[in-house]
């Protein structure tokens, strides 16, 4: 930990647009096909022009997003961005299908995307709870791994130095936390970071193999306060925290089990800094965590009803109706809270992540 201080100069960095006036830090939840959210967000905060992004960090659909942005931009500025994002989420709609996702007929018609099961999916998770993708899966087939070959030059977003990115994965080996910088990723580190471990065989990179980044950093924030000068860190969040109804049947029980998983890493870092912020106050030692303004946009309301199997739901329409929930949400968060942008933080820490 650094500690740096940071100048309190508001200052315009990172991928900005003749309108940009502020600039933030993202950080983006991984979620399978509900990051199709987060493109919704990201569309809606490029389309705005007013926000420059300096930094992005990201776990499995989040890193995505961050990266495919990042060489949309190097294409095209904002449009280039927006357009890198569309083609990206279509390919992940036509290639990503992982097989008896898909709602029934009688679902489609009536436009329902809650607790569908079907029996494809059904056969595939008791599957995967006796034999592992080493065996189901010997020759490693991914068509991910296709899409990112197809839309993303790495050697560009390598050489892209208005932008950091940080993107995490999860050494299987040590359990802890790898963070992958912008000029060192390959598609091997996209992938390493959206390594589902009951779905595919661990990425190996030099050596060392990884898992989902979303297990132990989802996303990581600390570089963003120790590497960047921005000092708001604009999460968006994907995976609920809260659930009032207790989970009683057993694809309940799994499903709010994933959702605690995979939030469990971010929660810990957020009350870590809370605690340091409060005690660096108290001193009045002033560094990059104590200056850190926090913001929120989640998906909860747009997300809460939806099952974890929706998470391998890669059907166009349903991204899509993701895609326009994050927009919105983007928007009404932008009306309400762009002012507060290097003046203070809007998400209130202690109410979200600190009491029960």
């Amino acid at each position: 930990m650094t500690g740096r201080k940071r100048s309190r100069v508001p200052q315009v960095k990172g991928l900005a647009g003749p309108k940009a006036e502020k600039s933030v830090n993202l950080a983006l939840q991984g979620g399978g096909a509900h990051g199709a959210f987060t493109w919704g967000v990201l569309d809606e905060i490029l389309a705005d022009g007013r926000i420059a992004i300096e930094a992005i960090t990201g776990a499995s659909a989040g890193a995505m997003n961050a990266v495919v942005l990042t060489e949309g931009w190097l294409d095209g500025g904002s449009d280039g961005a927006r357009t890198a994002l569309e083609n990206f989420w279509r390919r992940i709609s036509v290639d990503g299908k992982y097989g008896g996702s898909e709602r029934s007929l009688l679902d489609t018609m009536l436009g329902a995307w809650t607790d569908g099961r079907p029996p494809g999916l059904l056969w595939f998770e008791l599957l995967s709870k006796v034999a592992s993708p080493y065996d189901v899966n010997p020759l490693n087939i991914n068509p991910l791994r296709g899409v990112i070959a197809d839309l993303i030059d790495f050697s560009k977003v390598n050489g892209c130095a208005d932008v950091n990115l940080f993107i995490s994965a999860t050494n299987v080996r040590t359990g802890k936390i790898k963070i992958f910088t912008r000029q060192e990723l390959t598609a091997d580190h996209l992938m390493a970071s959206a390594c589902l471990p009951m779905l595919f065989q661990a990425v190996e990179i030099s050596g060392e193999a990884y898992w989902d980044g979303g297990y132990m950093g989802n996303p990581a924030l600390f570089p963003l306060m120790e590497e960047c000068s921005a000092r708001d860190i604009l999460l968006v969040q994907i995976n609920p925290i809260r659930r009032d109804e207790l989970p009683t049947s057993a694809s309940a029980i799994m499903n709010r089990l994933n959702e605690i998983t995979f939030n469990a890493a971010l929660i810990k870092e957020v009350r870590m800094i809370a605690l340091l912020k409060r005690t660096l106050e108290e001193q009045g030692i002033e560094n990059c965590y104590q200056q850190s303004l926090f913001h929120r946009i989640s998906g909860d309301q747009a997300l809460d009803s939806l099952s974890v199997s929706s998470k391998l739901n890669s059907e166009w329409p349903f991204l899509c109706h993701l895609f326009d929930q994050g927009r919105e949400a983007a928007d009404n968060w932008i009306t309400a809270n762009f002012d507060a942008i290097g003046q203070r933080s809007t998400l209130d820490i202690d109410a979200v992540y600190l009491h029960e």
